[in-house]
């Protein structure tokens, strides 16, 4: 099958053909319009040159789901760390935009699929976690034009002005992260997802990070962060929530148990949820694969301040899926200490010895970093990258048995 790759920007094209390369020139002479209709039928105001070349590499496609202020950022700062090189906006590109591109990584924003912007949202009366207020079908085709290896012009929504800015051009890269509230609702998407996470924050912890983020970062007052909260949790609970029913892993964030009746919420227990049975995922375990195991460290060996720190760790049903999970609760003192934790686990994809200390030293001072949510984040985000290099080196090793053939 030839992929075809743009020399200018295009929405997603891709030609079944047995031919020799071939350039194809298509004109528009109309701008890219702001409605759904105007996403499917229009093209930027130039000529779009295409080179279609035989044997192209698929991108590989990971899906991260979570409401609003749930440590998505956080999450992929970590995850493109792990393959090297700092990510970044598109250079030269709208200052707003909410793309993240390194030398391995594309991360892109799902809010960028939002059909309305922020007061057509007002008008109709939905939250952006309503489909309504979302453009699945042109999210599907161009995340599926992005793993076969054709440029799009995506989409940009401004979370500052509230506006959906004119569109950017996108390139395959060799992994693209789809972020957002629906990278699992729709199931032409999710299909497409070689692996999938979902940040489940229980709602005293959603409430604290929310205000932190949105008051800090967005400037939005404590009123409006409360009534945003609510108005958005009965489409939460019906839009998004049901979605980690469909993820390889969860990361699920809770208050802790070590200190009765906590109502601060600044200790925490998290618990990592991995399914069984995942094509290239080997879930991590705690000293014995598939035990119950309940695992108090030494203090000696690992300094914890009050209430402590306990792991956990068995198998589970979860939406009737065998999983393992592993939990964690309470927080550390010291990063350096945790290649003593780090030891006792297996499956954990590093490629030498304390890589999971080293990630975790190197951003100390990201959020989570004393506690299970910046663990485990780091955790999946080498065991994603171990998934990469299995796909990556089973299709190459599929191509050259078909060229033996």
């Amino acid at each position: 099958m030839a992929v075809c790759t743009l020399n200018s920007s295009f929405l997603g094209f891709h030609q079944k053909s047995h031919q020799p390369p071939q350039q194809l020139v298509f004109l528009s002479g109309k701008r890219w319009g702001s409605s759904k209709r105007e996403r499917h039928s229009s093209l930027s105001n130039t000529a779009c040159v295409i080179t279609c070349s035989a044997g192209g590499q698929q991108t590989v496609v990971i899906g991260l789901a979570a409401d609003s202020g749930c440590g998505k950022s956080t999450f992929m700062r970590r995850l493109t760390s792990v393959f090297g090189g700092a990510a970044e906006p598109p250079k030269g590109g709208n200052p707003d935009s909410n793309t993240l591109i390194s030398d391995t990584t594309t991360v892109i924003c799902l809010d960028d699929y939002h059909s309305l912007d922020r007061t057509g949202r007002k008008e109709k009366g939905v939250t952006a976690l309503d489909p309504r207020a979302n453009d699945f079908d042109l999210m599907y085709e161009q995340v599926k034009a992005l793993k076969n290896g054709v440029p799009v012009d995506k989409p940009i929504y401004n979370h500052v002005s509230g506006l959906l800015d004119p569109p950017e051009l996108i390139k395959p890269p060799k992994i693209l992260v789809i972020e957002g509230l629906h990278p699992m609702y729709d199931s032409r998407v999710r299909d497409l997802l070689d692996f999938s996470i979902y940040l489940d924050i229980s709602n005293e912890v959603k409430f604290a990070w929310k205000i932190q983020r949105d008051m800090a970062e967005r400037g939005h007052s404590l009123e409006s962060i409360k009534a945003s909260i609510e108005a958005r949790k009965p489409d939460f609970d019906a839009y998004i929530d049901p979605q980690k029913q469909y993820a390889d892993a969860v990361i699920e964030v809770l208050p802790t148990n070590l200190i009765p009746d906590d109502n601060e919420g600044k200790v925490l227990r998290v618990r990592l949820i991995m399914k069984e049975g995942v094509e290239f995922f080997n879930p991590v375990y705690l000293f014995d694969e598939g035990s119950t195991v309940s695992w108090i460290p030494c203090g000696r060996k690992l300094t914890c301040s009050y209430p402590g720190i306990k792991f956990s760790y068995g198998p589970e049903s979860y939406y009737g899926h065998e999983v393992s999970v592993l939990e964690m609760d309470g927080q550390f003192d010291r990063l350096d200490e945790l290649i003593y934790v780090e030891s006792h686990l297996s499956n954990l994809s590093t490629k030498f010895y304390g890589e999971v200390t080293q990630q975790m030293l190197k951003h100390s001072e990201f959020p989570g970093s004393n506690n299970g949510t910046g663990f485990f984040q780091t955790i999946v985000g080498l065991k994603i990258r171990d998934l990469y290099e299995q796909i990556s080196a089973s299709k190459a090793k599929a191509q050259v048995e078909a060229a033996k053939a």
